[in-house]
Parts: structure tokens; sequence; C-alpha cells
């Protein structure tokens, strides 16, 4: 339980209920906003600019590289030379979602500030649960969650940041509707932050450590990134939309092509794309690898601005315009180009974002595999795909649906992105449309994407192969409902709701006939729609009101948090490195293939240990494949000889004082921004993780909490290692920037080897790994003030 001393406070659950039942109905345009603290402030960056310009002898540079060294915090200092300077940098804003923000503010109130250094918000969209549909979801999840909710509600009234209700919306929505704007840093916990790269922002997915950084005014470390430059030419066609964009790029660069990179996308073809839609593209980036991406600013970044209440920034940015686009001549490491007149719509899948194929070859691909051809569930919006242009297209489709009388044959979920979107489609009609197609509408919340999705249309007990569409980002396996034989196909959502009405996966809305009421051939017409409501925005519900665009911190408000909660946990402070050698470190398990941060720390039931450490920390690694049986979740414990799982083997070590480590293949931490997959390693007793290679948030969290990542000099030597393999570290001790690691490994039968490691670890990050945590380092430092 968490008790918070706030004075004249409504519980979420009575004020939300009342508000609703008085306007429900009401009609609500979007103010103008307050956009003091939401307009970059271009004079200061494009000073800080033309300081770093003149380092570098005055070369044009990328629009990536001109919003990061414009936030340099000293850029007389600092050298930017991409893939190798770090750069210490000033982000604008912080982002959190109400599942990493438990951990984040558990982190920062360990810090000793009394308040936020920057605008920061936390979003409560990833607790509720799909499963009654919207407001009573929204309920249930007010209820059952209450502690959580509590905690986070009294933590942004002490610290000066802004909350936003259960129900208001998805956090990178709620972002690109209120906070995002062209030329501005934001650090958000979630990998998805990149969202908000439609409005021209360079938004940055992290773990909460980082977050603290900025919130505690803490210079935020980055190496300089790559650029890779997608030139777009020509204009999408009617069935084609920027997620087969994505979708399609995913395919070409795969999910580790955009690791170390910044995709920035130019040419004329950017024009011809809605904000939403370039928002998509950003959003779904993370697929790739990619630290984020980024448009230069548009006119339709300015329409959409001023339909969302923020003309102020929309004046500053068309007065900054030279600043918001890449420079005449830059160079890009690699170059892309994509005529998105020939782009066709794409679908990809299952179980990875990257396996993408074109819609007309996709029955082909149905056939060839000899899955069931048949859809058991599509589902819509999403982060990635809820705008109102988004829901406008399917909208479309289940109108001509409904003119033929014909039903959906699938089950049909319609999630909104925001309350404001769902105000303004309800208005509209497009909620009315879909019902009338037989769709359950959702809360304006994450639901199935993250697996909050309490499915009962399939027996979990006993799980069957099925195949899902959807409009999501992420579908690794048994991400959405738990079930590891659910494929998760995901395409844009116009074509999800058209292949709905046929429930199958061979359907192809753009060329295949449905029967309709009179047994007549009825073939779709291309989806159509605006991407801006023709009436404005309604802002919706008083109930969800945006909270001030500049809280007040209120020192008076003390968080308590009952040492019995199984559902948060205060912090203790991880040990500081001995100075020695690593010595004696067991192998816990050898990890093969696939291994992201879903399968270290899952999500879905999981959520709801977010705040507490030692809880969610059995679900350590429970997705992981064991090279040396061919297993999920099981290791030799070679304490006991017997096998168990991998938390339960963690634990037996970690009370023997056994230290021990993960040996891992490739783009190890690939997915979600969660900052648990590295916080539970560490606190189970593990130092050390040598992989393949690493996705770059993990490889940071890693970092931020203390373990050492290192990487195979020669890849192939991961072949060499086998679980309860003990393994000493040469060059630990003295380590520096730069300088390799050796790794003496003794086999079980007796047999010594050694192998070169090498690590990614700056200066500043060494001081980390020694301190025991960033955490640690940051609470010295403010001490010291």
């Amino acid at each position: 339980m968490v008790t918070a001393m706030l004075s004249a406070r409504t519980s979420l659950v009575s004020s939300s209920r009342m508000l609703r039942r008085r306007l429900a109905t009401s009609a609500n345009p979007v103010p103008e906003k307050d956009c003091r603290t939401i307009t970059p402030p271009y004079t200061k960056l494009t000073d800080n600019l033309a300081k770093v310009k003149r380092i570098l002898d005055g070369r044009p540079l990328t629009l990536a590289e001109k919003i990061l060294y414009s936030h340099i915090t000293n850029p007389e200092e600092t050298i930017p030379v991409r893939g190798e300077t770090y750069l210490k940098l000033s982000p604008d804003r912080v982002a959190m979602q109400d599942a990493s923000a438990q951990m984040a503010v558990l982190q920062f109130m360990l810090s000793g500030m009394k308040t936020t250094a920057v605008p920061s918000s936390i979003h409560c969209d990833h607790l509720i649960e799909a499963f009654a549909g919207a407001d009573k979801d929204v309920d249930t999840a007010i209820t059952n969650n209450k502690e959580i909710f509590d905690f986070l509600e009294s933590a942004a009234k002490k610290y000066g940041i802004a909350f936003w209700r259960p129900g208001s919306g998805i956090i990178h929505q709620i972002v690109l509707e209120n906070y995002a704007a062209p030329g501005k840093l934001m650090l958000g916990t979630d990998s998805h932050t990149p969202n908000a790269g439609g409005l021209g922002m360079l938004a940055i997915g992290v773990g909460g450590a980082d977050a603290v950084d900025a919130m505690a005014n803490i210079p935020w470390e980055l190496k300089a990134p790559n650029v890779i430059g997608v030139k777009m030419t020509g204009k999408l066609n009617p069935w084609t939309s920027p997620k087969d964009v994505i979708l399609k790029l995913a395919g070409d660069l795969t999910v580790r092509g955009g690791t170390g990179h910044i995709i920035e996308y130019f040419g004329e073809g950017t024009q011809t794309l809605s904000c939403t839609g370039m928002a998509t593209i950003c959003n779904m980036g993370a697929e790739v690898g990619a630290t984020t991406s980024v448009f230069p600013y548009t006119d339709k970044m300015r329409g959409y601005l001023g339909a969302t209440g923020r003309r102020a920034v929309a004046e500053a940015a068309d007065a900054h315009k030279d600043f918001l686009r890449a420079d005449e001549g830059s160079h890009y490491d690699k170059v892309i180009e994509l005529n998105l007149s020939e782009i066709e719509p794409h679908i990809n899948g299952p179980f990875t974002p990257d396996l993408s194929t074109p819609l007309s070859k996709f029955k082909d691909l149905v056939k060839e595999k000899g899955w069931k051809d048949e859809l058991s569930a599509g589902l819509i919006g999403s982060c990635t795909n809820s705008s109102y242009e988004d829901m406008s297209r399917s909208a479309s489709i289940a109108r001509q649906a409904a003119a033929a009388g014909i039903s959906t044959k699938s089950n049909f979920l319609v999630t909104p992105g925001s309350e404001q979107i769902r105000a303004t489609i309800e208005r509209d009609g497009q909620v009315k449309e879909f019902e009338n197609a037989g769709a359950q509408v959702l809360a304006n919340a994450c639901g199935p994407c993250i697996g909050q999705w309490k499915r009962t249309d399939i027996d979990k007990s006993k799980p069957e192969e099925n195949a899902i569409l959807t409009s999501f980002n992420r579908n690794f396996r048994s991400r959405n409902d738990g079930n590891p034989k659910t494929m998760n196909f995901l395409a844009a959502p116009e074509i999800v709701t058209a292949m709905t009405f046929s429930g199958k996966l061979s359907f192809n809305p753009m060329t295949d006939s449905l029967q309709d009421k009179n047994g007549q051939e009825f073939r779709f017409e291309p989806p159509h729609g605006d991407d801006l409501p023709g009436q404005g925005f309604d802002a919706g519900r008083a109930t969800y009101e945006p909270p001030s665009p500049t809280p007040t911190s209120d020192e008076s408000v003390e968080i308590k948090v009952d040492p019995k909660s199984n559902r948060l946990q205060v912090l203790d402070p991880f040990d500081a490195w001995n100075g020695d050698e690593m010595k004696n470190l067991k192998v816990l398990v050898k990890v093969q293939g696939k291994c992201t941060t879903d399968h270290i720390s899952a999500a879905g039931p999981w959520l709801k240990y977010k705040g507490h450490l030692q809880n969610i920390a059995e679900n350590t690694l429970i997705g992981a494949l064991n090279a040396d049986n061919d297993k999920v979740n099981v290791v030799t414990d070679f304490t006991t000889g017997k096998e168990g799982s991998i938390p339960e083997v963690a634990k037996s070590y970690k009370s023997q004082n056994q230290p021990w480590m993960v040996i891992a293949d490739h783009n190890y931490g690939e997915g979600s921004a969660r900052e648990h997959a590295a916080l539970q390693v560490r606190y189970l007793g593990c130092p050390l993780i040598v992989a393949r290679s690493f996705a770059r948030i993990h490889e940071t969290n890693l970092k931020k909490q203390g373990v050492l990542p290192l990487t195979f000099a020669n890849e192939n030597d991961w072949e060499k290692l086998s679980g309860g393999d003990v393994v000493e570290t040469i060059g630990v001790k003295g380590i520096a920037p730069g300088k390799a690691v050796t790794l003496v490994v003794k086999k079980q039968g007796g047999e010594q080897f050694e192998i070169e490691a090498k690590h990614t670890m700056s200066t500043d990050q060494i001081e980390w790994f020694q301190k025991g945590s960033a955490l640690n380092l940051i609470k010295e430092k403010v001490n010291q003030l």
C-alpha cells in the first residue's frame, strides 16, 4: 500500500465515473495550449550549433546531427565524430509510461532531488487489460492498480511531473498531441518513443536510469550515432499507407540493420505524408534497432500543430526552417532510396517484425508454410496506428462492408490511441461504423499490443496454432496473448480491417472478392480518410483533460511504500565494484537465438510487479532458449547437478554467493526498453554478460546498473562456451575505453583456454561500473551540491 499525504484529493475511480456520466456526450474543442515549456528554445539551440559547426569547420550537417549537436551540454568542449564520440547531452523533456515509470520514480527518489530539472510526464497506459471494453476496463484497472496509480500520482505531485490518468491515452500518442515539437530532444522510457520523430523531434527510447539522468540535471551520454538517409520520392498509392513503408524497410534492414544509427528521411516524398503517418514510420524504426528516426519540418507538421492547439510552436518552427532540415550537401553513412509510388501493402511476421512479405505474395506464403487459412482476430490501433487518419481509412472499409451486408468473420478489436482520438471518431461516426461491423472498441491504452489482453476465444491451457493480424509494431512469440502458438502478422490498419471480413489469411482485399447480401461479387474500393478532422479535434471528456504543462512540485507530499506490499518495493543501492578481477563466474545459461527483453523480463501478467524488483525477478530469462539442451527456461544447477528454471538456479547461486554470467547470441536485448531486464540479472547476482552483439538500449541499461556487457572479438567463440563453465577476467582491473578484456575459461572436464572480448564503455560509463550503478554516482554528485 502507498500512502500519500495529499490535500483535497479525490479518488481516480469516483471522479472518473462522475465526470463520465455528466460529460459523456459533450463537445469539447481542443483549446490553444500554454506552449512555454513546449516550444523549443531555438535561439539557444542555433547558437549552440554554431559553436559546434565552428569546431567542425562549417561542414554540412544532417538534420539528426543538427538536433543532437545543438543539445550538447558544453558544445565548445566536444568534437563530434559519428560512431566514435560519446556526446554529453541536455535533453529538453522526459516521458514515462506507468509500467516503466515505477522503477524510474523509485530510482529518482534515491537521487535526493527535490524536483525534476526538465519538464516530465507520466502516462498510465500499460496497466489496463483489454476484456470488457473501454470504460469498464479502465475502471477495473483503476481498482486493481490503485496502489500503483496512487504512488505515481503522488510522486508526480511531489516532483512537479505531469500526470496523465488511466484512460487518457497511450504515451506516444499523447506526446505527439501535446508535447512533441520540431528540433527538441526527448527521452522516453519506452522503445517506441521515436514516434515523436513524426513531428521533427529527436525522441529516444531509454531505460529509467537514463531518464533519471535528465530529470536530475546530469548530462545524458550517447555515442554519436551514424545516420542512415532514406530518400523518399513519389506518392503512396490509395491502398498503401505509411505503415507499409516501414514494414518494407524493416524487411530490407532486418532487426539489427539500424543499430547504432539514426534513420533520417528526406526528399520530396516526405511532403506527401501526414504528420501521424510519419510518426508511424518513426515508431517502428525501433524494430530495426535504430537509435531514433526523424523527418524534416513539413507543412503537414505545421497543420497538425495548429489542429492540436500549438500554433505558437508552429510559428516558432516556421521562423527556423533552416535549422529543421538537413544542410545542403550533408553526408549520410548509407542512403536508401524509396519510391513511395512503387510500394505495395506488406504483411510482416510471424514472430519477428522484419519478416516482410508483399501482400500480393502473402497468399503463396500461407500455402507454402502450410498455415491454417484462418484469421482468428484482427486488431487495429496501438501507439503505432491509432491516428484519426488510420481510424477514418479503416472505417471507410467497414462502411463499404456494411453497405454490402457483409459482417466480420474474425474477432475485431479497435484501440483508440487517446481520449482525443476516441472522442473525435465518436463524434464523426467512425466508432459507430466499427461497432456496426461487430468490433469491440477498447480503452485508450496499450492493451493487447503489450500482452494486456484477457483473450477468451482460445483455450490457453491447450495452446493451438492460430493467426491474428494487427496494426501493432511488435510480434514476438507469446507477446500478445501468452500463447506461444499465436502467430501475429503486422499490417496497416485498413488491411487488417478488410481481412476480418474474409476471415482468411490468404485474402487479398486489393484483388479478391467476397459475396454481398445478395450473393453478388463484392470487391473493396481503396480506403480513404482525412489526416485531420474537418471539424477539428474533440478534446474529449473532462475526466481526461491534460494536466498543467508547467506543474509545480509540492515538497509536502509524503510518499510511503508499505514494506509488505507485493507491488512496490523501495530500492536498495547496488554494491560498488570491489576493484578486482571477476573470478569464479559460473555460466548459468548459454542463450541461443533471438532473446528480446520480452524473453528476459516478460510483460503480460508480470506487469503488476514492475515496481517490485524482488517479485519481478522471478521471471528472469524465462523465455530464453538454452543452447545446451534446446529447452526454454531449463538449466542445470551445477552445485547440485539438478535441472531447474533459470530464476530458481540464479537465486540458488545468489544464496551461495556464487556469481554467475550469461553467454548470449546476436542482438541480445532486442525490443522493449524495459530496464528490468538489466535490473533483474544484477539483483540476482550477475555482473557480466558476453554476447555476439547487443541491442543499443539494453546494452546501455546493463551499463547503468553496473553489469559489464562484453562482445566476443571473434563471434564464433560463442560456440566454445557452455553452461557450467567457470570464467575469470583479465583486464577488468584497469579497464579503460577501447581496452580489450580477456576471458579465461575453464571447462567442466578441466580444459582451459582464453577468449578475447571487447567493450564499449566510455570513461563516464566505467565510473558507473566502478560505483556499482549510474544511480550511485548521481546520488554522490547530488549530495555534493
